[in-house]
């Protein structure tokens, strides 16, 4: 099972008249629809089996304004059997989203209707706030940390407190292989200053994803592909085949598109679950064992029985026989007897 958590979608909102109405989801052409079709058919006949789906918003998530347009998305694609989509926000943290960027316990309802939530951050700051404060448990942890690898040199230093953290929280940093392959990023990363294009673009995504592997040890790491441009997705093996370059150990390589990614999307689910009431559970029993038990509760509940050569034998074998006491009863009166005729 392989998972491809980063498939962007056109991030197109409508223009509100005021700016605080509440914005009604977009619509999709019918080409924009064949397109993502067309995208989801390569991604399952390269092998991928779970597809997320990304929405992107720069900055903070404004719940007056803010709609969820995968649901639009998901709603006319046509299922198929055995693929799984999931639908993915990605917030892009620059120095106005250091006040705040919508990631509040007033909308957590609006943030359920996710099943991802995904952190880039641009600053020190930023990245501080994502490691340290937004990966622990809540309704609202974000499990996915998106490093800009494309920019000429990562805004920050990673040091590894803050990386050890956020992997002790349970978070992952995703590395997007669009990159190494020189393809175009979401335009979205571009204008916001969260990823670059171009032949530069490729030598900084090795020398920063380098950086990346040394200082997380090679754990915690998660692939995804990022792709806009059909033409740049590649097979789960070929992606693995590649992050090798990087330092990571074969096996660790291939975990980056398999166990990590599975752990990650059972994770995710627990942000609705949090400090949620449970039902008392109940044991379930397989009938073979049940059978069993049954089985020896009749034997142990029957009454003993006893054979008949315990009753032929004598209960107490050790105890004398009653004669033996008559008998000597009989010697002593005798000796008695002698002792007053003499």
């Amino acid at each position: 099972m392989f998972f491809d958590l980063n498939v962007p979608v056109p991030s197109r909102l409508p223009a509100s008249k005021k700016g605080k109405e509440k914005q009604a989801p977009p619509t999709f052409s019918a080409a924009e629809i064949e397109t993502l079709e067309a995208k989801v058919d390569l991604l399952v006949h390269l092998g991928y089996t779970v597809i997320a789906f990304t929405q992107t918003v720069h900055k903070r998530v404004d719940s007056k304004t803010h709609s969820n347009t995968l649901n639009v998305i998901l709603q006319r694609l046509k299922p198929r059997p055995g693929v799984v989509f999931l639908k993915r926000l990605t917030i892009i943290l620059d120095e106005d989203s250091e006040k705040g960027f919508g990631l509040i316990n007033a909308n957590v309802s609006l943030f359920n209707g996710y099943d991802l939530i995904a952190l880039v951050p641009t600053t020190h700051a930023t990245l501080s706030l994502a490691c340290l404060t937004h990966t622990l448990p809540s309704p609202l942890t974000a499990h996915i940390i998106s490093l800009p690898l494309t920019l000429p040199r990562l805004p920050y230093h990673l040091k590894h407190t803050l990386i050890r953290t956020a992997l002790k929280n349970g978070a992952v940093f995703e590395i997007n292989y669009v990159g190494a392959l020189g393809g175009d990023n979401d335009p979205l990363m571009v204008d916001a200053d969260a990823a670059e294009n171009g032949a530069s673009a490729k030598r900084n995504w090795w020398a920063s994803a380098r950086e990346v592997v040394r200082v997380t040890k090679g754990k915690g790491l998660l692939v995804s592909s990022g792709v806009v441009s059909e033409t740049d997705f590649r097979a789960p093996r070929d992606v693995g085949n590649l992050i090798t370059i990087l330092g990571l150990p074969q096996d660790a390589a291939h975990d980056a598109s398999t166990r990590v990614p599975k752990s990650l999307v059972i994770r995710a689910e627990t942000r609705k679950t949090y400090r949620a009431v449970l039902s008392e559970p109940t044991l379930v029993v397989p009938p073979a064992v049940s059978a069993q038990l049954e089985s020896a509760m009749d034997v142990s509940d029957s009454p003993p029985t006893l054979s008949t050569e315990s009753l032929k034998r004598p209960l107490d074998a050790t105890a004398p026989p009653e004669t033996t006491h008559s008998g000597d009863r009989s010697k002593k009166k005798k000796k008695k007897e002698k002792g007053t005729k003499n």
